[in-house]
């Protein structure tokens, strides 16, 4: 039977396999909030059940955190790991959703059908395409091609505390010749592209405290330091006037980007207009001497996230605030070194905090970038397979986001990744109205499939 037989059995299901993704993402699994914490476990229950109707042995494992799912099926050929993460973003603001969050439903828009729900492309629908494939495949051969381990994980979007532990407690269990990851998008949403860079993240609070209380502005102001003044004068000197950070020693482990891949990403052709016309934007930021593709896949940054201070309800309050903060996130390159760059940071705001200023820090996440090597056979397999799908060939391809365990992969395993996913740059990642289109669903569960066929010859 052929890899034909396959694709026609994935058409033919695409309604049961829709109904079980929407049975997932009934789930609400937010992972970051304890009141969900009993979601998360039923999400893990949901997929160990989905792993078993097909023949797969998987387990429920327990962490301090969320639940991993770990499944394994014997095969021929190479051994396959597969990653996925049941948890999803919360849902906040609520009133900017069109829909219930959690009721999801099948949509008609000018650009087709969509799946609207938190967690349709982040990352359920994305983790569900791979079992799909799987599904189809054993329907069609009663086994599946290669020998595969699931690993879905349930802390991803809570900055994963329980994953190196538990990756190092079970390396033996875990290694693998390859792991597919698909988390990450189509290029431009429409070409298919396996991403072979990803950036670190290192995330940083800053909190200014001033007075030992709120004061009267009309009595104190003008006297008395306004923790925001001090707040905002160095957050607005983060950045020189050509878009480039300003910590000390920041691009330190940055590396110039080699000639045959700008020379390769300059033939995507990327269309910066429409990239920020779609927000509502025309002009890149960042820094002035660099192309807007090369900023996103290559280049580090520094971003306020969010800033606290003073009374910013209803109506009017002439406050002076005792304490301000600000949040910030810093996306790391090459071998920029996270906990290098944040004792620098917080070395760099000290020396500006003034007398009757204090400053303490809240620490975040910190991983590094990762790279992805592409001499493994797989990956050249791969492309070819979703050439077959798409029309067009998929492109190596660089990630504005940060997705850590493609590096824990390497650290701790010592195998690489193949990250390749289906989403599209109007998903609404994290927002209100988060959607999956259909198209992306379907056409996913079938490059799977074909990439299945590819590596297992």
């Amino acid at each position: 039977m052929s890899l034909d037989t396959v694709l026609a059995r994935i058409d033919g299901e695409m309604p049961a396999a829709l109904d079980r993704l929407m049975d997932l993402l009934r789930i609400p699994s937010i992972s970051t909030d304890p009141a969900y914490k009993q979601a998360c476990d039923s999400a893990a229950d949901w997929l160990v059940a989905d792993l078993a109707s097909m023949g797969i042995a998987a387990e429920k494992r327990p962490t301090p955190g969320h639940p991993m799912v770990v499944g394994h099926v014997d095969g021929p050929g190479p051994h396959i790991l597969f990653y996925g993460h049941y948890d999803v973003q919360p849902v906040d603001p609520l009133d900017l959703w069109d829909r219930d969050p959690f009721d999801p439903a099948l949509e008609e828009t000018a650009k087709g059908q969509v799946i609207r729900a938190r967690g349709a492309s982040d990352d359920k629908g994305q983790l569900m395409t791979f079992l799909e494939a799987c599904r189809a495949w054993k329907g069609v051969h009663g086994s599946l091609p290669c020998k595969i381990t699931f690993f879905f994980e349930g802390e991803e979007e809570s900055g994963s505390p329980s994953l190196v532990p538990f990756m190092q407690e079970n390396a033996a269990e875990l290694k693998a010749d390859l792991a597919l990851i698909c988390d990450t998008g189509l290029f431009q949403s429409k070409a298919p592209a396996i991403i072979t860079r990803l950036r670190g993240l290192l995330g940083q609070e800053v909190t200014i405290r001033g007075a030992s209380k709120d004061l009267h502005s009309g009595m104190y102001g003008g006297v008395a330091m306004n923790p925001i003044r001090v707040l905002t004068r160095i957050l607005g000197g983060l950045f020189d006037d050509k878009g480039r950070i300003q910590v000390p020693e920041f691009y330190e482990g940055v590396p110039d980007l080699p000639a045959e891949i700008a020379a390769q990403w300059q033939a995507l052709d990327f269309d910066a207009a429409a990239f920020l016309g779609d927000v509502g934007l025309s002009q890149p930021a960042g820094e002035s001497d660099r192309s807007p593709i090369e900023m996103i896949w290559s280049r580090p940054t520094a971003e306020i996230n969010g800033i606290r201070g003073g009374y910013a309800g209803a109506g009017f309050k002439t406050v002076l605030p005792a304490e301000a903060s600000a949040k910030i996130s810093f996306r790391l390159v090459g071998q920029q070194d996270p906990l290098a760059i944040r004792e620098n940071f917080q070395a760099w705001v000290r020396a500006q905090v003034p007398a009757d200023c204090s400053v303490t820090f809240t620490d975040y996440s910190a991983s590094a970038a990762s790279e992805m090597g592409t001499s493994h056979p797989a990956f050249e397999q791969a492309r070819a397979a979703l050439a077959q799908e798409w029309n067009q060939p998929a492109a190596y391809a660089g990630c504005g986001g940060s997705i850590p365990i493609a590096g824990y992969f390497q650290q701790i395993l010592g195998m690489d990744a193949m990250l390749v996913g289906w989403g599209k740059d109007d998903d609404q990642l994290h927002s209100p109205n988060e959607k999956y289109d259909l198209e992306s669903f379907h056409k996913g569960i079938r490059s799977w499939a074909r990439v299945l066929d590819a590596v297992s010859r």
